[in-house]
């Protein structure tokens, strides 16, 4: 069991006039209205600090927060490996199964929490899918962290996925731009999907080997749109093996099933490349990706090589509390 958490909300103009109910209900789709009036009659529920009543009329300004009692999270692997670390700096291979941060009924089952148990003050730079392995880099200085951020709206930060998609691809290799936004889903709400007018989104895709009907590839974003690559590769009509919620086209599943967060797929973040934050030299992060996602010896040499020798780690299970990866740790070479 956890500790519990306090989610807070500040009601905005869209939420005002409506009663406590029927706002947490419409909002928060993963109960009906009948569990948050329970919630609210048991006070679990606050409105400016006081328990609320179910058919209180929420005003704009006003400050709502549910009180979640203690729960038993859902399975997540507990392992997670350090591939960089310094002073500012602290570069995690994160294990497919594991959330990045809290959602979906998770809290303390995820990098975040397990990170933060060593570096209390880790704030992550972005994050991965639930189903994604691979490299999650976090800040552990204000500098790094403004930095950092920085570089990331700049599009200064190389980011290198291996992935396992339906399909051969008509062209080794081929761009996706295809724009990416909310999207209703009928059980979730809104979801993100490809939608025209939706936010830009670049995907760069590289077939490096066929597996049968299927493709091992390399995809290189330039932005970081959530679920992109799979969206991206579901829009060519190549959703990721496996994918539970993304299908041809880079919509949810017509059926309504699954979510976003469920796994399922072969997806890993095997490549980050930056100006280091403060001291500014090349920073080259690399994590082997699992044997699924590794050409095979005959289609190895068709493989480009990194241009710089990168700072290279193993996605191995380490012991619990993010133990150093086998793998060496260095700066690059020059």
């Amino acid at each position: 069991m956890n500790h519990g958490y306090e989610y807070r909300e500040r009601i905005d103009r869209r939420a005002a006039a409506l009663t406590v109910v029927a706002h947490l209900a419409r909002r928060y789709r993963h109960s009906s209205e009948a569990q948050w009036r329970g919630r609210v009659e048991r006070g679990e529920v606050l409105l400016d600090g006081r328990p609320a009543r179910p058919e209180a009329v929420l005003r704009q300004g006003s400050t709502l927060a549910w009180r979640r009692p203690s729960w038993e999270e859902p399975p997540a692997p507990m392992s997670w490996a350090v591939l960089y670390r310094d002073e500012h700096l602290l570069a995690a291979a994160k294990p497919p199964g594991l959330p990045t941060l809290p959602g979906g009924g998770y809290l303390e089952r995820t990098l975040l929490a397990l990170v933060r148990r060593r570096h209390p003050g880790a704030v992550p730079a972005h994050r991965l899918g639930r189903g994604t392995s691979g490299i999650v880099l976090f800040a552990l200085s204000a500098l790094a962290r403004s930095r950092v951020a920085a570089a990331w709206r700049a599009r200064e930060v190389t980011r290198v996925y291996r992935a396992l998609a339906a399909g051969v691809p008509a062209r080794p290799a081929f761009v996706v731009e295809t724009p990416i936004g909310p999207a209703f889903h009928p059980r979730l709400g809104m979801v993100h999907a490809a939608r025209p007018g939706g936010r830009r989104a670049l995907s760069r895709v590289v077939s490096l080997e066929r597996r049968g009907g299927d493709s091992l590839v390399e995809v290189t974003i330039d932005t970081g749109r959530p679920h992109q690559i799979r969206i991206h590769l579901a829009a060519a009509g190549h959703p990721l093996v496996g994918d539970p919620f993304y299908v041809a086209g880079g919509a949810p599943r017509p059926d309504g099933e699954g979510r976003p967060g469920d796994v399922g797929y072969a997806l890993h973040a095997a490549r980050l490349a930056l100006a280091h934050p403060v001291a500014r030299r090349p920073l080259d992060i690399e994590c082997l990706p699992p044997p699924a996602l590794r050409p095979t010896a005959a289609a190895r040499g068709a493989c480009a090589p990194p241009r710089r020798a990168p700072i290279r780690g193993t996605l191995r299970p380490p012991s619990p509390g993010g133990r150093r990866s086998t793998g060496r740790s260095r700066s690059p070479r020059r």
